[in-house]
């Protein structure tokens, strides 16, 4: 940090051109071989000026250091208001020297494409290219110019944008139709929403659409009869739920049927588990909403719509069913990667976060990256209160919308945090009835919902927001608000991780101005209801139960069980919010390793489609393809008779062959180890017939084009069952048998019968395909 300050006066003293030419300067010396760590300290020096001169920001020393621990493969922990956007400017343009191949990873698409404007003045006024990964606010992202964009130096895009464009490139049909240059540098803003908070959320491509279902009706008419702790019981946390032996023989009752757990009735049994989740797991309002756009997934984390996004292997259609939505068609999965995967292909990988040291062993043990606080550059004036506990909801609203008028009355800015988006309608409703303008920030549009944070700091502003809606946004103090303390923080329940409480609390207070922070919390709670302990519940019931009495006027039952000391109560918010994060940690651990499964083979499989796109010679590989299917057939037939043998070659090999010039004279059923280099010299001949009309570049085209659509289709199909699978084998748990070994060893199985399926489509194309020569010199090839 030192060495970068020292070099200011230097640079400081050069005019813009010779300023600018230090760019060509420091390329020059990466290609005689110098490295970017010998080149750091004055590349940031550089931008740092630059950033001065483009910008009228110049970076703080804690700035300055934190881009040091983040091009050194760290997580830089800056504090909320700390400046990590103008930060990123001086890891971002050292990497960006190197050429394509660097993101800025940003949290959502208004701030990638505001941040590529703004920042990208920086390094364009330096030399390098810089773009937006996405299209501007209201633009089609179809039209994006893919080869235009991942060609520049810099590239500032979102994590769902980067991975489904990586799943994109590797569907291309031809080497000139891939755009990605390779991953180099990835620099995470809001590191912990993208590795830890959406972790578990696959991004998945989908094709065709299935056979549509009508069981998923009749499967939720059936769910909505059972009983809880009867027919089906639930998980404490609520996040599993599983059928009784009761359940069962219920079910069969209604049904009609016997033996509902038999194999003929595989497919109904997974639409009955479907359905449950759906009732028993999903809450409306929490995890998803229902509107004009139908049933729309929510992020837990800041309220928004997923646009696009759907549960997968049925769940979402489940969902329409039990919300009596038209039920969409179930489509295949065509590719699907998780965020853990996708980021750990990175060679050079760090971020940026307000909160992470909380999960830092999560993140060095998963992503191999160790979190560095970075001191304030003004010392924190911001006061957290400690928690006001509560024995109902109804009491702590009460003295939530209490607290806000006090400070409403005296212009003081509030912002209130809820968990859900049906907490934050029934707040502002609150609000409504007590007559306080307020904004609400349900995160249905992100660019309205960047303007509405940054002017939650005016005087006698009230924002009701989720959790983690505006992330990204500078909350500037008005005029006065300092003199009454600043802006005031309301969060009116605790959530899973402390890590977002403490985000939360950095909405105030930022760049030492004064600010509060204060959180409400009440028995009541989700976190105690879904991780509390189980004496708690029982508490609860027999508040509830007084409850009762009283209102009908008897006399209330004494509660013996002594009453919830504030100690106590503050012991069991800090034990549940473990829980919770030791069971999320659990959770996307789990992730990992299934995904981990499936990366395995997606590497495999994405490596052969980058040799078929790229070698000039795919005779090794036809020979490869051709002896796998004959030894499929062999393996099939150890001992094949005349027929089996003529059924496979008229269908798989030559439609028109005669059989009895070919097999009877060429074949012999008592020589079954002659059998598969018969078929293998078979269809080395077909083919080389085949293309005796046409020249050698239409030759290795066709080729090409057979293995891919081959491979892409086994792919497509394996991929769907490996989604499938893992819905199946995670049931399995409840049978005492390991679902991730389980789902493994289908999983290895399968994959071996994908090859063999790719290798008879394979010779299939290549040799049933008819062509037809056209004047113009071209061909049309018809695949059977």
């Amino acid at each position: 940090m030192r060495a970068v300050t020292a070099l200011a006066p230097k640079y400081r003293a050069m005019s813009d051109d010779d300023l600018k030419a230090q760019t060509d300067i420091f390329r020059q010396q990466l290609a005689q071989g110098k490295s970017l760590d010998s080149l750091k300290i004055a590349a940031y020096a550089v931008v740092r000026e630059a950033d001065q001169r483009v910008l009228g920001m110049f970076p703080f020393d804690v700035q300055v250091l934190g881009a040091l621990v983040m091009q050194d493969g760290n997580v830089a922990e800056m504090k909320t208001g700390e400046g990590k956007t103008l930060t990123a400017t001086m890891p971002m343009y050292l990497n960006g020297l190197t050429g394509s191949g660097n993101f800025l990873v940003t949290a959502n698409e208004y701030l990638a494409y505001r941040d590529a404007q703004k920042m990208g003045r920086v390094y364009r006024w330096l030399g390098l290219t810089a773009v937006p990964g996405v299209a501007p606010a209201g633009g089609d992202p179809h039209d994006r110019n893919l080869q235009e964009i991942y060609r520049a130096d810099i590239v500032y895009t979102t994590n769902s944008t980067l991975g489904f464009d990586y799943l994109m490139d590797n569907l291309a049909g031809s080497a000139s139709e891939r755009f990605l240059q390779g991953f180099h540098f990835a620099l995470l803003d809001e590191i912990d929403a993208v590795l830890l908070d959406s972790a578990q959320m696959p991004l998945i491509i989908s094709g065709a659409p299935r056979v549509r279902s009508n069981l998923f009706g009749i499967a939720d008419q059936v769910i909505c009869l059972l009983r809880q702790n009867i027919d089906f019981e639930r998980s404490n946390d609520h996040k599993k739920v599983w059928f009784t032996p009761k359940g069962i023989a219920h079910m069969e009752e209604y049904l009609g049927l016997s033996d509902l757990l038999t194999a003929p009735h595989r497919t109904l049994y997974r639409h009955l588990v479907l359905a449950l989740k759906a009732h028993q797991t999903l809450t409306r309002d929490r995890d998803y909403v229902v509107d004009e756009d139908g049933v729309s997934l929510l992020d837990l984390s800041n309220g928004r719509k997923l646009a696009g996004m759907k549960l997968e292997a049925g769940l979402h259609q489940a969902l329409e069913a039990k919300e009596q939505m038209p039920v969409s068609n179930q489509t295949r999965t065509m590719a699907s990667i998780t965020f853990q995967n996708l980021f750990r292909m990175f060679s050079h990988l760090s971020g940026m976060t307000g909160t992470a040291m909380t999960d830092a062993a999560e993140l060095q043990e998963t992503y191999r990256l160790s979190v560095v606080p970075i001191p304030t550059n003004k010392p924190s004036q911001r006061l957290d209160l400690p928690d006001q506990l509560f024995m109902s909801t109804d009491r702590k609203l009460e003295s939530a919308v209490k607290m806000v008028k006090q400070a409403y009355n005296v212009g003081r800015p509030v912002l209130i945090e809820t968990g859900s988006v049906s907490l934050s309608n029934l707040f502002s409703r609150i609000l409504l009835r007590e007559e306080i303008p307020h904004n609400l920030l349900n995160a249905r549009s992100v660019a309205k919902e960047a303007m509405i944070v940054k002017e939650a700091g005016q005087p006698g502003a009230v924002t009701v927001a989720t959790s983690m809606a505006g992330r990204g946004t500078d909350i500037k103090l008005g005029p006065g608000v300092e003199e009454l303390g600043g802006l005031l923080v309301v969060g009116t329940e605790r959530m899973n991780s402390a890590r977002v409480d403490n985000q939360l609390r950095g909405r105030a207070g930022r760049q030492g101005a004064p600010g509060e922070s204060v959180f409400l919390v009440s028995i009541e709670d989700s976190i105690l209801l879904e991780h509390g302990p189980k004496w708690l519940r029982r508490y609860r019931r027999r508040l509830d139960d007084a409850k009762r009495h009283r209102s009908a006027d008897r006399p209330a039952k004494p509660i013996r069980k002594p009453f919830l000391t504030r100690h106590r109560f503050k012991h069991l918010i800090t034990q549940a919010q473990h829980n919770a994060e030791k069971d999320d940690r659990q959770a996307r651990n789990q992730t990992l390793q299934y995904s981990e499964i499936m990366r395995v083979q997606r590497d495999t499989i994405y490596q052969t489609r980058q040799e078929i796109m790229t070698r000039k010679d795919l005779t090794p590989l036809m020979g490869s393809v051709f002896r796998m299917a004959a030894q499929t057939f062999t393996q099939k037939h150890p001992h094949a008779t005349r027929s089996e043998l003529a059924d496979y070659v008229l269908n798989t090999i030559d439609n028109h062959l005669v059989v009895a010039d070919v097999i009877d004279q060429n074949w012999h059923a008592d020589r079954p180890k002659e059998t598969g280099p018969f078929l293998q010299k078979l269809m080395v001949d077909h083919l080389a017939q085949k293309f005796t009309d046409i020249n050698d570049d239409q030759q290795i085209y066709f080729e090409r084009m057979c293995l891919l659509k081959s491979l892409d289709n086994a792919w497509i199909d394996q991929v769907d069952m490996l989604q499938q699978l893992r819905q199946i084998a995670t049931n399995r748990s409840t049978a005492q048998h390991d679902p991730l070994l389980e789902y493994l060893k289908d999983g290895r199985k399968a994959f071996g019968e994908m090859k063999q399926d790719f290798a008879r489509d394979a010779v299939r194309n290549l040799l049933l395909s008819e062509f037809e020569f056209k004047p113009d010199g071209s061909i049309d090839v018809t695949y059977p």
